[in-house]
């Protein structure tokens, strides 16, 4: 009886422990970086040859952008990247990642360039550094080079208050 029994028990706790995980919001996965030094590097600049960008160029709260050219959501967030640089909030830094350079390029040629200067992480080798699992990823500096929050997916205005600006006045930077 019970070798009939022990399968049906172990597919009910599967499904219990599936559903467990429901609901939850991936984007809000949690980081081992946070409150912890952000990682450093030192890349090709990808819109200035012959240039670097690196963690050292971070001067106080900053926020940096993982995107790629072959990744809708960083399309889709792109619009508000743009509003909040020209609003002069915080100085936004690109790492783009494994991503072909001229289509990087022609992006930001094409959609406008929000960023201070982006980084050219062309093999990955940085991405995986900072925990990225995929594109876009925001990371928030603290002005003592602290990693503050990390979120997964398109940002855009409600989850920039909801998220970030806590963090920000915590730093003393006013929206």
């Amino acid at each position: 009886m019970w070798k009939y029994f022990a399968p049906l028990v172990i597919f009910g706790l599967l499904v219990l422990l599936l559903m467990s995980g429901l609901g939850k919001d991936p984007s809000r996965l949690p980081s081992p970086l946070i409150e912890k030094p952000a990682p450093q590097f030192d890349l090709p600049s990808l819109t200035r040859p012959g240039e670097t960008l690196g963690t050292a160029d971070f001067d106080g709260v900053a926020l940096v952008n993982v995107w790629a050219t072959w990744c809708v959501g960083c399309r889709q967030e792109h619009g508000f990247l743009m509003e909040l640089a020209e609003s002069g909030a915080i100085p936004i830094y690109g790492l783009n990642w494994r991503d072909d350079r001229t289509e990087a390029l022609r992006f930001l040629d094409t959609l406008g360039d929000p960023y201070v200067d982006s980084a050219y992480d062309g093999d990955g080798r940085v991405g995986i550094d900072w925990g990225v699992y995929g594109a876009p990823e925001t990371f928030l500096i603290g002005k003592d080079g602290t990693v503050l929050y990390k979120h997964l997916g398109p940002l855009n205005w409600p989850l920039w208050q909801e998220f970030f600006v806590p963090h920000l006045e915590s730093e003393g930077v006013t929206q």
